[in-house]
């Protein structure tokens, strides 16, 4: 499946669902929990994404209120990072300690509430577009070096792109070099990488001005949004070892690594090299960073609980607090503090496929007969998100809460409702054929997905799936299936990246993610239009209208929930809060509490 670094984790967060989803209170739980507690320290803002200015790129970064500088943050996971070499980084996880090495020539300025700013990172600004968005230009900043001392000049900008076309880069994103070439998938057929001497006639650079320019194939108003990736980061022309760099890379964040036993630990120490002048968005308030793997779940929350010794200064990188402890840190005032929680970026639901499913009305029924509550309920109640009423998720530019469905006033199901369409459809009893990846979790919400069907004046028909093959199945356009569980995330906050990979008519095929096989012009027209306004904000708007409508005339998916992840951290801890864009801890924020 196509899935993202951001997409990576709607397919696993909740295949491990008691373990990672739990966080804190809905802000709309109708029908209520039985006083499930509160939310913790931090509320979930909403997408409050904007694009700054050249004085927001200037830094150093605002000061964060008690924060000091020195001492060690200690970071506990499961799993080792699996890469660091940033073209091959597309992972969520991965990308929260290239945040600590890396910089790309955009990035986004985050405040305490989770506010986020576009913003230039190696770039001045946020770039300049011309040419009806063809042509971006960007300008670096002076003082940028490398930890060795040596300049970070835009020919290493420019190799951090080249390098994606490297045989042994497999794992990056691929957004820039199809807009680069306009050959679509097979963008490497364009350019043969920069190992043989030859670079990519679309950047065009100019040491003397500092300036890289991008000549694209197509018109793409947020590119400087898809820049912000971790996989378009700068890459030393003189100091790049290929396939190697992926052990060692070479860091211009204010990290660098000083030691890594894979799948054991890492040691990150200060890279002085790194002026925070030329930073305004990451602190560096602590000396280091050890991280130490091969810790569960369970185990780090626990050592994190207690916060004794070098655990008081301890902070779970990406995993969330698991079922069994989140009562304990929800009723526990000390530990209520130690918290923050945080939506996951995108969007839980069940695409309903238009292709067997022809009636709106009965779609329409779907959606009113779901029975959103008693689902969360089994995810862990309020504490594991809040119930979607849309395609969009909270984190995209231009968000706006609909309820097309009531479903916010009903979230247990309208059955009523659902049996009235049906039999204005003249299909009472009809068949639903109802496919979910198996799954402990799964197995449970099946029950209650089954039961609503019936109480509605359904069919239903229900179909595990091997959950690991689940989207290899879901993804055939032959299949089988009624309504199939499913999830998405965008790669940047802007509705593009969700809308067109699930609804475009394009993107309908074996193997793609229009599984909903929804081809309707005015959708097609409707993407094609919104992702070539230039203004973020207004397009941001086109697409909020479009998401209502495509649930109003077409329903093509049963939206469910927006997921919340929850983390608590020692005593000794200052500024940890939510990455809203990697689900995780924002490890640049942090401090050792004197």
């Amino acid at each position: 499946m196509s899935f993202s670094r951001r997409n990576f984790l709607i397919a696993t967060s909740v295949a491990a669902a008691g373990s990672t989803l739990l966080s804190a209170c809905s802000s709309g739980d109708a029908g209520g929990s039985g006083g499930t507690p509160s939310a913790g320290a931090t509320e979930y803002t909403g997408a409050k994404v904007t694009v700054g200015t050249a004085a927001d790129s200037t830094g150093p970064a605002p000061e964060i209120t008690g924060a000091k500088t020195g001492g060690t943050i200690r970071g506990l996971a499961p799993d080792d990072f699996s890469h660091l070499d940033p073209q091959r980084i597309y992972f969520a996880y991965n990308s929260t300690v290239a945040l600590l090495l890396h910089r790309c020539l955009t990035g986004y300025k985050i405040d305490a509430s989770g506010k986020q700013k576009l913003v230039g990172d190696l770039a001045t600004d946020a770039g300049k577009a011309s040419d009806d968005n063809k042509t971006w230009t960007f300008t670096l900043k002076e003082g940028l070096k490398w930890e060795d001392g040596s300049e970070l000049t835009v020919e290493d900008v420019r190799h951090g792109f080249e390098r994606a076309w490297a045989p042994f880069v497999t794992e990056g994103a691929d957004y820039a070099q199809r807009a680069l070439t306009g050959k679509g998938g097979k963008w490497r057929d364009a350019y043969e990488g920069p190992y043989k001497g030859k670079h990519l006639d679309a950047i065009v650079t100019d040491k003397a001005k500092r300036t890289i320019t991008f000549k694209l194939a197509e018109s793409k108003p947020d590119f400087n949004f898809t820049l912000a990736m971790h996989s378009y980061a700068a890459v030393p022309v003189k100091l790049d070892t290929k396939e190697k760099y992926d052990k060692k890379p070479v860091a211009c964040g204010p990290y660098k690594i000083k030691a890594h036993t894979t799948d054991k630990s890492m040691v990150l120490i200060r890279n002085k090299h790194w002026d925070p002048k030329t930073d305004s968005i990451r602190n560096a308030y602590p000396d280091g960073f050890e991280f130490t793997f091969g810790v569960e779940t369970l185990d780090s929350v626990d050592r994190l609980i207690a916060s004794q010794g070098d655990d008081a200064y301890g902070v779970s990188i990406y995993k969330g607090v698991p079922a069994e402890r989140i009562q304990k840190v929800l009723t526990d005032p000390d530990l209520k503090k130690r918290s923050f929680n945080g939506l996951l970026t995108g969007t839980y639901f069940y695409w309903i496929n238009t292709k067997r499913v022809t009636d709106l009305k009965v779609r329409q029924a779907l959606i009113h007969a779901w029975p959103l509550q008693q689902i969360r309920q089994i995810y862990g109640g309020p504490s594991a998100g809040d119930f979607a009423t849309s395609i969009l998720s909270p984190d995209i530019i231009g968000y706006e809460k609909t309820d097309v469905y009531n479903k916010l006033k009903k979230p247990q199901g309208d059955p009523e409702a659902a049996k009235k369409l049906l039999k204005e459809a003249g299909k009472e009893g009809q068949k639903i054929v109802y496919a979910f990846p198996q799954d402990p979790t799964y197995n449970k919400t099946k029950v209650v997905i089954e039961n609503a069907l019936k109480a509605a004046g359904f069919t239903p028909v229900i179909k595990p799936v091997d959950s690991t093959s689940y989207y290899d199945q879901v993804q055939q356009v032959d299949n089988s299936y009624d309504v199939m569980w499913g999830g998405w995330s965008p790669d940047w906050p802007t509705a593009y990246t969700m809308i067109q990979p699930l609804l475009d008519g394009d993107a309908i095929g074996n193997g793609k993610n229009n599984v909903s096989q929804a081809d309707v012009d005015w959708i097609n027209e409707g993407i094609k239009k919104n992702a070539v306004i230039p203004d973020q904000q207004k397009a941001g708007k086109e697409w909020a209208a479009l998401d209502k409508r495509i649930m109003e005339e077409v329903a093509p998916m049963i939206p469910e929930t927006y997921q919340r992840r929850f983390y608590v951290f020692g005593n000794k801890v200052g500024g940890a809060q939510f990455d809203p864009n990697f689900s995780a801890t924002l490890l640049y924020k942090t401090f050792v509490k004197a």
